[in-house]
């Protein structure tokens, strides 16, 4: 009896001592984690990272901080690490094959909120959509169409493939094309569309447009108007130059043609 009370007395003081050891390191590890956390919060501020980005990284960090308090205090108390890594390990590869499809599209946020393509605000083609960027997401990005549609994208899809951004550039060139009939005058029609594209208030002076001949096409002679403007005025300039340019050309009797066929009939006699 005696020698089993002072071997379990050996038992408890010998593992009384550990778990004090253990409380000890838990409550430092977690005030270290905190300091971490808020040293952390205040560069990523300082840096102004992306707020979505922000939170997923300070959340990713306090996660990996308390595994390793966890594992820490754990082998303090006997535990031998091979094991933990192996359950780490295994419990890692079953979550990343159960989600597979949504971590590549979490990989694909991460890339679009660092490398930053793109910015909510910013008017983009996809290979499949385009809108105005309305939200990033960790795993989705969220595009609204001119006809007010919310399109939902995956990251993954929007990563690994081409995305032309309109408004990446404060300037963009807007090319129009006119036909105009073969018996017109040429020179005439250049002097309307340089006194057009001269007038409009919102066209810049510098760079300064192009009016050109670039075509003898199969029932009308095409010009090209090349002319810069600011990217948030695009839409605008088009559609009044295209209406501008069919009233002056009314009115200088300068014809658009459309596509004709001339039939000859033969009578055999």
């Amino acid at each position: 009896m005696n020698l089993n009370f002072e071997a379990l007395s050996e038992l408890v003081i010998s593992y009384g001592a550990k778990v004090i050891q253990a409380i000890i390191v838990f409550f430092i590890g977690r005030f270290l984690i905190k300091k971490v956390i808020i040293m952390t919060e205040k560069m990523l501020e300082r840096e102004n990272v992306d707020k979505s980005l922000h939170k997923f990284l300070l959340s990713l960090i306090k996660v990996g901080l308390q595994v390793l308090l966890i594992v820490t205090i754990a082998t303090m108390l006997g535990a031998k690490m091979a094991s933990f890594v192996a359950i780490i390990g295994s419990a890692g590869l079953a979550i990343g094959l159960a989600l597979q499809g949504s971590l590549s599209n979490f990989a694909g946020g991460v890339l679009i909120l660092v490398l930053k393509p793109f910015k909510v605000g910013d008017y983009i083609e996809t290979s499949s959509h385009s809108g105005t960027v309305d939200e990033i997401q960790l795993f989705y990005t969220i595009l609204k169409t001119i006809d007010n549609k919310n399109v939902v994208i995956p990251n993954s899809t929007v990563s690994n493939n081409s995305i032309v951004n309109y408004t990446a550039n404060s300037t963009r060139r807007i090319d129009f094309k006119f036909g105009v009939g073969y018996d017109d005058d040429i020179f005439k029609v250049k002097e309307v569309l340089n006194r057009i594209a001269d007038e409009h208030p919102l066209i810049l002076k510098d760079p300064e447009h192009q009016v050109v001949l670039s075509e003898h096409g199969d029932s009308s002679v095409n010009f090209v108007v090349k002319a810069w403007c600011n990217a948030e005025d695009y839409w605008t300039i088009y559609y009044e130059v295209m209406e501008k340019v069919k009233v002056e050309f009314d009115k200088q009797g300068i014809n658009i043609p459309y596509p004709q066929m001339d039939v000859h009939m033969v009578s055999n006699k």
